[in-house]
């Protein structure tokens, strides 16, 4: 069974690739022409507030800037899983070393990089990066532990992921760690292709797989737990926990956006 591929949470298996030059070369002008843009506006009407209210110029300047270069691609790239209108137009997506969807971690060193390597420098370093590395890698994506792919994919047939019943509530108070992406991948593969297996495989691949996810699992599940059915709650409980910390993440990256830009352009003065 093969590990290859990103395995979204909705059961979507894409087989992924490294993207080729002109595929990521294509998203990227889409992008930054689209950015660029939206800078030039947003700088616009930083000047036009600094017009009006003075002391104010620089700060508003600095937001925009700040904005149209760091929180809205680190936005845009954590809940879209790695992707951008551009790479959506040129159908590549950003993902990690290891196969997995980027996290505002990742996206944060991606965009903070790639105000030197992309805006401050012209894109340069970018370009020479891209062609020395094997995976196509700028060097944003390198300290990220990042990289392009191109993906292709759809449905994969299997059922949803669904929670045992039975299982909902060893699985709520269980402490569950995360798993390995490759194990996860069979563990999900094997959920799905089940079925359609020799039941002598399916029952060997299946103990196989348990005593593997039984190592990041205490307590363990009640004795007698079929091996699908205790595969079936880990990956469950695993997805809504990641997807709580990711909405987690993003409101707390909006709150501190939040009070970022509404910092006062001066120190008020105490006589007053």
């Amino acid at each position: 069974m093969t590990t290859q591929g990103i395995l979204t949470g909705e059961g979507v298996l894409l087989e992924a690739e490294p993207a080729s030059f002109a595929s990521r070369m294509l998203g990227a002008a889409l992008d930054y022409s689209l950015a660029a843009a939206v800078l030039v506006a947003a700088l616009t009407a930083a000047d036009a507030v600094g017009s009006a209210s003075g002391s104010g110029g620089r700060i508003a300047v600095v937001v925009a800037i700040v904005t149209v270069l760091v929180l809205i691609p680190v936005t845009v790239e954590t809940l879209s899983r790695g992707r951008s209108l551009g790479r959506l137009a040129s159908g590549v997506r950003i993902v990690r070393d290891d196969g997995g969807p980027v996290t505002v971690r990742h996206a944060l060193i991606r965009a903070l990089i790639g105000v030197i390597e992309l805006w401050l420098l012209l894109g340069i370093p970018a370009l020479l990066a891209s062609i020395a590395s094997p995976r196509g890698k700028r060097l944003g994506d390198m300290v990220a532990g990042t990289y392009a792919v191109r993906v292709r994919g759809g449905p994969s047939g299997w059922a949803p992921l669904t929670m045992p019943t039975h299982l909902v509530g060893w699985a709520q108070h269980a402490d569950v760690a995360r798993l390995p992406d490759s194990l996860a991948l069979a563990a999900r593969q094997f959920l799905g292709r089940a079925p359609r297996l020799n039941p002598a495989s399916r029952a060997e691949l299946g103990s196989r797989l348990t005593t593997q996810v039984l190592a990041y699992v205490h307590p363990w599940p009640p004795a007698g737990t079929h091996p699908e059915s205790f595969l079936a709650a880990v990956l469950a409980e695993r997805r809504e926990r990641e997807l709580a910390t990711e909405q987690t993440r993003t409101r707390r990256a909006h709150l501190e956006a939040d009070a970022f830009t509404r910092l006062p352009y001066g120190v008020p003065d105490p006589t007053t």
